[in-house]
């Protein structure tokens, strides 16, 4: 599986891993803000933007061991690797399976443990009624979480950006990946085991993975900080690039120092 890549800048290797239902043009920012100090690389994931679904059966494990690929194509040995929602679930799968090729891990608006029953069978209540009937649940039952009571106030562009997004969001993806997220397991003991630097970053309005999920992550890991971006709900990247932007440059500096090569 070759994962379609959007990358700029150069020095330290950060790999940036989605939400769903969105692709890497979520990053759009990133790539922007933080080319200025190390390589930011954003793939899209198995089935989302230019990325091939394959014929796998739904597995987070999979989608990691995509980026491992990922970077061994790169010719990357170790990277600062760090998602958003399902991208930090994707993250936390690959410090498990990966951890020799980990120099730093961010983990931002997701959280460490597992589905209930209920949020397992409305994960598969949305995979089957995409597949039937398209992405018009997305926009219903999913979006309106995704973005903070501000955003939703204040931001009509922000809104309207992620809507689109969602709405291209390839319907047999959008089900393999709810299908994968549901039958995670928890990852407390993942971030207990870590060995490196992680930053743990919230939104202050985010309804999906609250600040409590962050510090619930925090106290699990040896060392994890968490910073919270104020007026941001669960896209908290997208809703606001600058101040996200600002924590992670502040995270890498302190951590790896000299960033430019």
């Amino acid at each position: 599986m070759q994962l379609y890549t959007r990358s700029a800048g150069t020095g330290i290797p950060v790999v940036l891993l989605h939400a769903f239902p969105l692709s890497s043009a979520m990053w759009l920012a990133q790539r922007e803000g933080l080319a200025k100090v190390c390589r930011v690389i954003t793939p899209d994931l198995r089935g989302f933007g230019g990325s091939r679904l394959g014929e796998d059966e739904p597995s987070l494990d999979l989608m990691a061991d995509d980026v491992a690929r990922l970077l061994d194509e790169e010719g990357i040995d170790r990277a600062v690797v760090g998602g958003l929602s399902m991208g930090g679930y994707v993250t936390m799968a690959f410090c498990r399976r990966h951890p020799d090729r980990v120099l730093g891990v961010i983990l931002a608006d997701t959280k460490a443990a597992a589905d209930p029953p209920q949020a397992r069978d409305n994960r598969e209540r949305i995979a089957q009624a995409v597949l039937s009937g398209g992405n018009d649940v997305l926009v219903s039952d999913v979006l309106p979480a995704l973005i903070g009571r501000t955003t939703r106030e204040r931001r009509a562009m922000v809104f309207g950006r992620v809507k689109g997004l969602v709405q291209s969001a390839p319907p047999k993806a959008v089900a393999w990946a709810q299908r994968a997220m549901a039958a995670r397991s928890e990852s407390f003991e993942t971030l207990n085991a870590l060995k490196v630097p992680l930053l743990i970053i919230v939104g202050e309005e985010d309804e999906l993975t609250p600040p409590a999920d962050a510090d619930a992550m925090a106290q699990a890991a040896p060392i994890g900080k968490v910073e919270i971006i104020p007026r941001a709900g669960h896209l908290s990247a997208v809703e606001q690039p600058e101040a996200f932007n600002a924590v992670v440059t502040e995270f890498l500096k302190a951590e790896f120092g000299e960033l430019r090569r």
